[in-house]
C-alpha cells in the first residue's frame, strides 16, 4: 500500500493565503513549488545574482525538510522574466547547486510573475530521500 501524500513546510516558510503548500510529497517524489528569491517578509533584492541564489537556497530548505536535497532533483522548470538579460547569471548560480548527474531542466521566458519584480520563480521535482553525494 502506498502512502498519502503529504505536505512539507520547513520552518518559517508556508503557503500563507495561496492554500499551497510548500512541497508535497507523493510516492518516491518531491514536488516543489515555484519559488521566488523574495525574502522572508516578501522583499524582492534588485540584483538578480541574489534573486537567483535566494530561490535556490529556499528550495534547498524545503527539499532537507523532505529529507532530500539538490543531488536528488531529477528535473526543474524555471520561469523567467527578460530570460535573454539575464540568462548567463542564472546558470551560473545554477551551476552552484546542481551536479552530474543533471536534472533534466526547461527554462521558460514569461511576460510576468506573481511577485512583484521577481525574475524567476523554479520549482523542481526529486527523489524523496538522502541522495549519494556527487
Amino acid at each position: 500500500m502506498t502512502a498519502a501524500p503529504f505536505a512539507v513546510s520547513p520552518p518559517g516558510m508556508t503557503g500563507g493565503d495561496m492554500k499551497i503548500s510548500p512541497a508535497v510529497v507523493s510516492g518516491e517524489h518531491v514536488f516543489v513549488t515555484g519559488m521566488t528569491g523574495s525574502g522572508p517578509g516578501g522583499e524582492m533584492p534588485s540584483d538578480p545574482q541574489a534573486q537567483f541564489r535566494a530561490a535556490f537556497d529556499k528550495i534547498g530548505a524545503v527539499l532537507a525538510a523532505a529529507g532530500s536535497g539538490w543531488g536528488s532533483v531529477v528535473e526543474m522548470t524555471s520561469y523567467h522574466v527578460g530570460l535573454q538579460a539575464h540568462f548567463d547569471t542564472f546558470n551560473a548560480v545554477h551551476g552552484a547547486y546542481v551536479h552530474p548527474p543533471y536534472p533534466a531542466w526547461t527554462a521558460v521566458e514569461v511576460a510576468g510573475l506573481r511577485r512583484a519584480g521577481a525574475l524567476v520563480e523554479i520549482r523542481v521535482v526529486a527523489r524523496h530521500g538522502k541522495a549519494p553525494a556527487p
